[in-house]
């Protein structure tokens, strides 16, 4: 009998997003943090989530979803609402987000288009799907309570997400 080994790889979020610490270091130690994780983290809380737990689980598939698409340029992706708020949060903290376009998406910025109308066609299901292909834990109650309402991005505009 031949044994066959399986190689499973899990991505963790937290250890890609503390990787980049090193392109944007003042970034923690301009607020006195330990690392970029637990900054964002902070930074999700003061503006928009009320539970800590709930936050770092929004950030991790934020950042799950844009490693994702940076890493499979032109594949039809969305989130809803509730990723999205993490995702947000890394795109708006404009230091960060070029740190990873950097080392995700070779250096070319990834814009962030989105469409007025959402999408009720289970792009959010997918996308999901395709982070798990990724290497992704993919956190099923954050994805299925916004199954059916994807906030997509125009896939007109270049290397957008």
């Amino acid at each position: 009998m031949v044994a066959t080994a399986l190689q499973t790889r899990t991505r963790d979020p937290r250890i890609i997003l503390n990787t980049v610490q090193e392109q944007v270091p003042h970034l923690v130690t301009d607020v006195g943090v330990e690392d970029l994780w637990e900054r964002e983290v902070r930074l999700l809380l003061r503006d928009s989530v009320a539970v800590r737990s709930l936050a770092e689980r929004i950030l991790g598939q934020g950042i799950a979803y844009l490693i994702t698409a940076m890493e499979n340029p032109g594949v039809d992706m969305g989130v809803g609402y509730t990723v999205d708020i993490g995702v947000h949060q890394l795109i708006l903290d404009t230091p960060l987000y070029f740190a990873l376009c950097e080392e995700y998406n070779g250096g070319r910025y990834k814009h962030h288009a989105p469409l007025i109308e959402r999408r009720r066609d289970g792009t959010v299901m997918r996308t999901a799907e395709l982070l798990r292909q990724n290497g992704f834990t993919v956190d099923e109650e954050l994805w299925s309570v916004d199954a059916s309402d994807c906030s997509p991005c125009d896939n007109k505009v270049p290397d957008s997400h």
